[in-house]
């Protein structure tokens, strides 16, 4: 899968997006069929025990991007620009995504867009590094906004519209649109000619993402939006619990599970 065949795909079959952050969960998801694989700066809540996505380094999205695209043969490997990784200085924003294609093998990276993504987006897609744009609520900005619905009144839903358009003429291949009103994402998505992927944006886009831990239930809770699919979590329960359990009473490790060599017997 490469960034023009999600754009392409624009207005026709629903194109579908996981998170995944390490190998073996890269490794299913690819498998399933899912069309794209972001590499979430989500990573610093699910993973790397942080309170938000704030703390995530470049270093660490690297990392866990490189897992990913190890495992993944079919999927687009996307790497979520984390805070600071761009916006202040072009150079650096360059260097920074260029590295998630060079050195983690990543075929496109997000950026949480605005006013100040539009020229980079178009530098980027220009040096041949396709970008995923993402409007709506923006968690990097939670310290100015809140992490609250965006786009409910006219005005920053005339922005949201036009700042997709922005993106689109710069070239981005697609557009995240995460928590805003589900008549605001359809305009959007009648709007432009790029996918638009949904998290928390309705049944109009012309994809959806969610969070890997909530879609298979490892996660504590998941977001009003969102909805569990499996009970990972509860699974992962029992199988510890059962561990302990045995190994307390002695049931494991039993002798299937040992290995004897015949003539240490006889050692001392």
């Amino acid at each position: 899968m490469r960034a023009k065949d999600i754009r392409e795909r624009a207005g026709e079959e629903p194109v579908t997006m996981l998170t995944a952050y390490d190998a073996p969960t890269a490794r299913l998801v690819d498998e399933t069929g899912v069309d794209m694989i972001l590499v979430g700066d989500s990573v610093g809540n699910t993973r790397l025990g942080y309170d938000s996505t704030l703390p995530v380094t470049v270093e660490e999205m690297a990392s866990h991007t490189a897992a990913v695209a190890r495992a993944t043969e079919e999927a687009l490997v996307i790497a979520d620009m984390p805070f600071l990784s761009y916006g202040a200085d072009e150079g650096d924003a360059v260097e920074n995504c260029g590295r998630m294609l060079k050195e983690a093998d990543a075929d496109a990276v997000k950026l949480e867009s605005g006013p100040h993504t539009v020229e980079l987006t178009r530098t980027l897609t220009e040096l041949g590094i396709p970008v995923q744009a993402h409007l709506g609520l923006t968690p990097q900005r939670e310290n100015e906004t809140g992490l609250f619905r965006q786009g409910t009144d006219a005005e920053s839903a005339r922005r949201i519209v036009d700042l997709a358009r922005e993106h689109e003429n710069a070239g981005a291949f697609s557009l995240v649109l995460e928590h805003v009103p589900a008549n605001l994402a359809r305009k959007v998505t009648e709007a432009i000619s790029i996918p638009t992927i949904g998290i928390g944006a309705g049944p109009h886009c012309d994809g959806q993402v969610l969070v890997i831990d909530e879609v298979i239930g490892l996660s504590e809770g998941t977001a009003p939006f969102s909805k569990a699919f499996g009970d990972v979590r509860g699974e992962m329960t029992d199988a510890i619990e059962a561990y302990v359990s045995e190994v307390e009473n002695g049931e494991y490790p039993a002798e299937k599970h040992s290995h004897y060599e015949e003539e240490l017997d006889d050692v001392y």
